[in-house]
């Protein structure tokens, strides 16, 4: 029995059977042929119709995703659709194939420059190295049974359970395509846990440990290994105990509402973006829906939703949590959320223009008005009265004041309409310094306060959350990001609101204690730590987690603050 040691990345167990998967054995290129030989009109068109295949195959991969992990997981196909139609690749490609390069090898030259670049970066930045390597595989796979001689990609949709796949590298193609009921854990040569392939396997709730470096190549087909991606460890032919113990430590679900050691309840609700997740979430105990994230009703399509179809998936939401809270946030586009068919002007700094309730209140009041009016006919049904509905990217008093009364406007024409409809409790997302900052008043106008923390970290920081050159400064434990939480929860104590967090800190149990003792009432993230959190939270001693709270308050640098939590410098 030996151990492996990388980065933990989906925080389970899982022992099984190692199967290699080794795609780069599919895309050896033929020899370079004389460039004269080259016929460059047939060359170019093979790589335009390989570039219309691979198009069609990402959305299909955007589709499936989504219907199976999630919308936000399934975005990264649509960032790989830019990179297939950067004009500045497409052009290197065409000038290489002008110059007698077949279209194989001139993309094989191009992405591969393109991937070594990303590659010498630090971060986040290194990892989307992956996402150029998807597009390539992908193009490399079209051009070549064109030619006849490039053989089909691994099905790993149909590998066997029990499998624990092996692997340099994953895409997220790769990751999105793997049967979670039959994959017992992967563990990967490279990759961080920031990586988008790392993100869709912890959606999947596969055990996974990355980045375990060369020592990796050791184990063979066949061998038995237990993946542990809490301690981020591989062990090879673990004894019985240690199978034993992996075997029985997949998170167990906790269905009832749990409260801290001292009786303090905190409730762990999920975050979705979509129909396919309720069930899901609430597979995994979640407390209900602390983030229903409706622009995703508003993508891939032609034209809105109409109050129809978003007041079926609301009730469809309730209808799934029927005892439970679901808090649903209105559209919020525009930032990295475009909506083609509205429109949207291009902004140089689109994180900083026209964004959520903004819009909302302006040049799409229509759509506003019209959501508004599915969500308060969804509040008189059966499991209404758990309905509750807040405001994305506040930052003014007179927005909450300019969205409360257009509730009141729709309510007052459904009553002369004579349709049934009630009024939700109503809430806004702190999600900037602006709202932290004045989150007394708003609490005195509202039910409820819910810290998104990636979008605070990123105005707080100022750190475009996308944009993976700064993304060390994108930190959630910075004390400057502490303290704007602090601020929050402090302004709510006073008044009858509660106060939730959906960001992705909340989800990462690590952090719990800090959490609880910040004052949090709600914690709401990703299903699959839903049961881990519920767990955490049992642990906790309130008391001294307040006492935790303080002395991370008092920090002057997010290394102290990584002393008082006890934490090595974490990754992401």
């Amino acid at each position: 029995m030996r151990t492996l040691d990388g980065v933990g990345s989906t925080p389970r167990s899982g022992v099984g059977t190692v199967r290699w998967y080794r795609p780069d054995a599919d895309l050896t290129l033929p020899d370079r042929p004389d460039p004269e030989s080259v016929d460059v009109d047939a060359e170019l068109e093979r790589y335009e119709t390989a570039r219309d295949a691979v198009r069609s195959a990402l959305r299909d991969a955007r589709d499936r995703t989504a219907e199976r992990v999630g919308e936000e997981e399934a975005a990264v196909f649509e960032a790989h659709e830019g990179f297939l139609d950067d004009p500045t690749i497409i052009e290197d490609v065409e000038t290489a194939i002008r110059d007698g390069t077949p279209a194989a090898h001139a993309v094989a030259d191009r992405f591969d420059e393109a991937v070594a670049q990303f590659e010498g970066m630090e971060g986040r930045m290194a990892e989307r190295a992956d996402d150029l390597r998807d597009v390539r595989d992908r193009l490399l796979r079209a051009l070549l049974d064109a030619d006849g001689g490039g053989p089909a990609a691994t099905d790993l949709a149909a590998l066997p359970a029990g499998t624990v796949l092996l692997a340099e590298r994953l895409t997220p193609s790769d990751t999105a395509a793997l049967d979670p009921d039959a994959i017992a854990g992967i563990a990967t040569v490279e990759g961080g846990r920031t990586s988008h392939a790392a993100i869709i396997a912890r959606s999947l709730a596969i055990p996974a440990v990355v980045g375990v470096g060369e020592a990796l190549e050791s184990i063979a087909d066949g061998e038995t290994v237990l993946v542990d991606g809490d301690a981020g460890t591989l062990v090879v032919d673990p004894d019985d105990e240690r199978r034993a113990a992996a075997e029985g430590t997949g998170p167990a679900v906790i269905s009832e509402r749990v409260a801290t050691a001292d009786g303090r309840p905190v409730e762990v609700a999920a975050n979705v973006g979509g129909e396919s997740e309720l069930d899901p979430a609430a597979e995994r105990g979640a407390d209900g829906i602390g983030l229903f994230r409706t622009e995703f009703l508003f993508i891939d399509r032609e034209a809105p939703p109409t109050e129809a179809e978003q007041y079926e998936t609301i009730t469809a939401a309730l209808s799934a949590f029927p005892e439970d809270r679901v808090v649903v946030r209105t559209l919020d586009i525009g930032g990295d959320k475009p909506v083609p068919y509205l429109d949207l002007s291009d902004e140089p700094n689109p994180f900083l223009g026209r964004r959520g309730v903004r819009l909302s209140l302006d040049e799409h009041a229509d759509l506003f008005e019209t959501q508004l009016r599915a969500l308060l006919r969804a509040a008189a049904t059966e499991h209404g009265d758990d309905l509750a509905v807040m405001f994305p990217l506040v930052t003014r008093v007179e927005e909450v004041e300019r969205a409360v009364e257009t509730v009141e406007s729709v309510a007052a024409d459904l009553a002369d309409e004579g349709v049934d409809h009630a009024v939700p409790d109503l809430g806004a997302m702190v999600e900037t310094p602006a709202a932290a900052f004045v989150a007394d008043a708003l609490a005195d106008r509202l039910d409820f306060l819910s810290v998104g923390t990636n979008d605070l970290a990123q105005y707080v920081m100022a750190a475009d959350r996308g944009n993976d050159a700064v993304a060390e400064y994108h930190d959630p434990l910075h004390p400057a990001v502490l303290r704007a939480l602090d601020r929050t929860t402090a302004a709510v104590e006073e008044t009858d609101a509660w106060v939730g967090m959906c960001g992705e800190m909340a989800g990462d149990p690590a952090l719990t204690e800090l959490l609880v003792g910040l004052g949090f009432d709600e914690l709401s993230m990703s299903a699959v730590t839903v049961p881990d959190v519920k767990r955490r939270i049992r642990e906790v001693d309130a008391d001294a987690a307040a006492s935790l709270a303080i002395d991370a308050l008092a920090c002057e640098t997010r290394g102290e603050v990584l002393d008082v939590l006890g934490l090595d410098d974490r990754e992401g």
